[in-house]
């Protein structure tokens, strides 16, 4: 589907705004994605509250193929049919879909994260086995036949002053 025949069926809804993804677009208003308009069709997003009027159209689950395995995608429903030559229901479709997508988000903003787990000194020094601090006063280890200047004075300068 192209943006301006998604434009022209979305006109009884209200503006939309289109965004490229996977292989076609993103619809979105109020700035809520609401539905995906695919090679498969028309997708909208559900929840509880819509789920029965889907699965009374017979409208299935979206779903797509990975390598392995197909993925199903139960909180998007793909568009019934019939709603691609009647604008005024589909308007009042998407505006439910909106409302799906708008009641997903606030569940997602109202979930807490977790508190990192608190870790004590003990326990992290067995993790990491980290070495002591090297102390100031020892002296630096020579290198193989040559000398290291220390910070001490020699013991010939001492007897000297």
């Amino acid at each position: 589907m192209d943006s301006d025949l998604l434009i022209d069926l979305f006109s009884e809804f209200g503006p939309i705004s289109l965004r490229k993804m996977f292989s076609g677009f993103g619809i979105a208003a109020d700035g809520v994605n609401f539905a995906m308009a695919l090679r498969a069709g028309i997708i909208f997003r559900v929840d509880e509250l819509t789920i029965p009027r889907y699965d009374a159209e017979g409208a299935k689950p979206f779903q797509y193929d990975t390598r392995n395995k197909t993925v199903v995608v139960n909180s998007y429903r793909h568009l019934p049919e019939r709603l691609y030559d009647d604008p005024e229901e589909l308007a009042e479709w998407a505006r439910e879909a909106v409302g799906a997508a708008k009641r997903a988000a606030a569940k997602k903003s109202g979930v807490k994260k977790r508190a990192p787990k608190k870790v004590t000194k003990s326990a992290s020094r067995s993790a990491t086995k980290a070495k002591p601090p090297a102390s100031k006063k020892a002296p630096a280890k020579a290198a193989k036949g040559r000398k290291v200047a220390s910070r001490r004075k020699s013991a010939k300068k001492r007897q000297a002053t």
